[in-house]
């Protein structure tokens, strides 16, 4: 009897137990000399399909026997591979089989996986004979080098994913896009990282004599009539560079010997300032409701995000990897009610868990409620950001009632103050209050005042176009009259951006 596990050269050979041949992608003249040998010896053969171009051409005195009324009967491919699994490990147990598959046993053949694990742990002698994989004849299919970085997939398994982990800077060969409708939901799931017009090759029936190439837009992959078992989608790169690992090598390159003088330079402290206004720059693209923009900025962001974990990496403090691991990890710890078996009934059950989850993550725990608020925030976000945490445990007014009137005392109080200094501390009690009342009003405080900036720009910029229309010198006028130039400005706004009355 052969080892628990074999794999190579068993020509005219069954071992004790259980041999797995790869039947190719395609009719019988893309079986290996190995398996032709092997199948001819095997006597009965079970097929996880017949359903596989060189069945037909298996040797005559094969008898087969496939498994094809699990797959009608199942509900799920899951409970199909479970049913196909248990059946072999009982002939195995009992005897010598041979169990084929389409393309290479261990190329998309989830059977075989389990199997093998299963097989090792009740002692069954397992043989694996290679085969074609649906790679090679794709490969040639499309002319493409499997060494250029090719990433192969299951499309059944993509398709449960909503972003796929997939880098859109290499090819993507993805197996068993066996009906319209799973490629429709792999269309859906690929236009998450490829345009809907990016130009894909569906590959039907490689490696046989009927391979049909199919170059057609993502976006209507699903409406081929060729699509069938044996079909396979091809998805080239995109024309351009749009991968995190290829900004994260650029960064690289631009903090090397041979990069450039200015990002050699930097330090994680002299790239504060450029942090903070690409911040505040992405903000202001979220005001002007300015897509276009905030792409821009966005990515003007991520430069700065992966320049510090580049600077970090250089030092050995962390990695990129690192920090896109502690957030990934983290997302998942704080959200047991997805990832795991926690029930919430509204985003304020959430965010109690969420501040229960983070003091357990703590080893140390913060002294105050306050703590690690950052001081670098802006002040009115600063403040809300405060409020938000001693609301969480009941320090708050009962009602909006009491805000305001405490908002009326704080305005009573500025109005009584004297000193430069007790105006400042009553603005500043006046200003903490409507940040409360902002949170009462569940508005945020930050982008409230942000937004009235834009909007008396705005009608500022368009008093001035109105006066310089009319010949007239603002600062002559009296408030009146600049006054009436405002509600006409703002009336002119309101209806669109009216053109300027002379």
């Amino acid at each position: 009897m052969c080892s628990p596990f074999c794999f190579g050269n068993v020509v005219g050979f069954i071992a004790m137990g259980i041999t797995i041949v790869g039947l190719g992608p395609g009719n019988g003249r893309l079986l290996t000399r190995d398996a032709w040998e092997v199948l001819t010896n095997a006597g009965v053969v079970y097929l996880r399909t017949s359903r596989h171009p060189a069945v037909a051409d298996l040797p005559d005195s094969v008898r087969c026997e496939s498994f094809d009324e699990i797959y009608d009967a199942a509900e799920t491919f899951a409970e199909v591979y479970d049913t196909i699994v248990a059946r072999l490990l009982q002939l195995g147990q009992a005897g010598e089989i041979c169990y084929a598959v389409p393309g290479h046993p261990f190329v998309g053949e989830f059977t075989v996986t389990r199997l093998v694990q299963e097989a090792e742990a009740l002692a069954i002698a397992v043989t694996v004979v290679p085969g074609l994989s649906f790679v090679e004849p794709m490969l040639t299919a499309v002319r493409l080098d499997a060494l250029d970085g090719v990433q192969i997939f299951d499309a059944i398994d993509l398709t449960r994913f909503h972003y796929p982990p997939l880098n859109p800077d290499v090819p993507v060969l993805l197996g068993q896009v066996y009906s319209r409708m799973l490629a429709s939901e792999l269309k859906m799931v690929l236009t998450a990282v490829y345009p809907p017009e990016h130009p894909v090759q569906l590959i039907h029936a490689a490696g046989t004599p009927q391979e049909l190439v199919e170059s057609v837009p993502l976006y209507s992959i699903d409406h081929s009539d060729a699509i069938d078992h044996l079909t396979s989608l091809y998805v080239p790169p995109l024309p351009y560079k749009a991968s995190l690992a290829t900004l994260a090598e650029t960064v690289a390159v631009l903090r090397s010997p041979e990069g450039c003088p200015w990002d050699q330079e930097q330090t994680p402290q002299s790239m504060r300032a450029g942090l903070l206004e690409e911040a505040c720059e992405v903000l202001e693209a979220l005001d002007q409701d300015d897509p276009v923009g905030l792409a821009e900025e966005l990515g003007d962001m991520f430069y700065h995000l992966v320049m510090q974990a580049q600077m970090a990496a250089e030092v050995e403090d962390f990695r990129l990897s690192d920090v896109l691991a502690g957030i990934e990890m983290k997302l998942k710890r704080r959200h047991p009610h997805v990832w795991g078996d926690w029930e919430v009934a509204d985003t304020a059950e959430v965010l109690r868990n969420w501040e229960i989850l983070k003091q357990h993550e703590k080893p140390n725990k913060p002294t105050s409620l306050l703590d690690n608020v950052p001081l670098a925030l802006p002040a009115l976000a600063r403040s809300q950001k405060i409020q938000d945490r001693v609301a969480r445990i009941g320090f708050d007014w009962p009602d909006m009632a009491g805000v305001y009137a405490k908002l009326t005392e704080e305005v009573g109080e500025l109005q009584a103050a004297q000193s430069d200094a007790e105006q400042q501390a009553e603005l500043g009690d006046v200003l903490f209050v409507l940040v409360n009342l902002a949170r009462w009003l569940h508005v945020d405080a930050e982008t409230a005042l942000r937004e009235a900036n834009i909007r008396f720009a705005q009608r500022f910029q368009q008093v001035e176009a109105l006066a310089a229309a009319r010949g007239l010198e603002l600062a002559a006028l009296d408030f009146a009259a600049l006054d009436a130039l405002w509600q006409e400005a703002k009336e002119n706004l309101a209806n669109g951006g009216a053109s300027v009355k002379v």
